[in-house]
């Protein structure tokens, strides 16, 4: 009988423990930020740090754009635990012609296999002002 507790509060204390590690955790440096004034025709780049807080592997599954006009990049697509990958955003303020101008909103999906937050989403700003 005390070798079956024994066994059964063995086997308890590792589920337990299995339940309570997390597995990969994804956290961007920033969500959000201002490009500020942006010439038509020009192209702004943007690092934004993607890290891995948790305890396995991130893989980041996939990177996508609201718009045609923003392109994003990961050198790394596998982050070890406690690690950090730079994420390249570049946007192309010509993109829509040389009339376009005004404020704009454009986001960056970083999707990965943190089971809790599968999806990220960066999102940033711009004023696009006429070139000269």
């Amino acid at each position: 009988m005390k070798k079956t507790f024994s066994l059964l509060l063995f086997l308890l204390t590792a589920v337990f423990l299995a339940a309570c590690q997390p597995g990969p955790v994804i956290e961007a440096e920033t969500t959000s930020f201002d490009l500020g004034e942006v010439v038509n025709g020009e192209i702004v780049r943007r690092q934004v740090t993607i890290y891995n807080r948790g305890s396995a592997p991130l893989k980041i599954e996939g990177i996508s754009t609201s718009c045609s006009c923003t392109t994003a990049k990961m050198d790394e697509q596998v982050i070890p635990p406690g690690g950090s990958s730079q994420l390249e955003i570049a946007f192309d303020a010509g993109a829509h012609g040389p009339a376009l101008s005004g404020s704009v909103l454009r986001q960056v999906f970083v999707a990965s296999n943190d089971a809790d937050n599968p999806e990220i989403v960066i999102e940033f700003t711009a004023d696009i002002v006429p070139g000269e």
